[in-house]
């Protein structure tokens, strides 16, 4: 795969993976063109683990991380793509309690509720 190529696949797929919601500038800079030419063209785009699998993993590594933010950016992406319900969506958090520790499940519980309202999907 050239270089060109390459990033238009990352562009492709870093859109696939967050729904549209991630907006990236035309000029790259150097980190932007390396994420996108590696992670998404090269990581996101393999198929030996599904879509669903690469997020709930990315999930509990963000979450473990302690990034809220992300963590929201990442369950509505989900919950738009259909790879997961609001309900699976919040029964996460129960399982990061466990391996995680209840404070950095407790801080996930707002970012979790906003991303089932933003994505218009709340099951109850």
């Amino acid at each position: 795969m050239n270089k060109k190529s390459r990033r238009e696949t990352g562009l492709e797929m870093i859109k696939e993976v967050y729904a549209g919601d991630v907006e990236v500038p035309e000029k790259g800079l150097a980190f932007i063109d390396v994420m996108l030419e590696q992670l998404f063209a090269e990581l996101w785009t393999r198929e030996t683990l599904s879509m669903r699998d690469k997020r709930i993993l990315l999930l509990g590594i963000i979450a473990e991380k302690g990034e809220p933010a992300t963590f929201k950016i990442q369950v509505k992406a989900s919950l738009k793509r259909g790879e997961m319900n609001s309900e699976e969506a919040r029964e996460l958090l129960l399982f990061i309690a466990q391996y995680a520790g209840y404070p950095r499940a407790a801080s996930l519980i707002g970012p979790i509720e906003e991303a089932i309202a933003e994505a218009g999907c709340d099951v109850q």
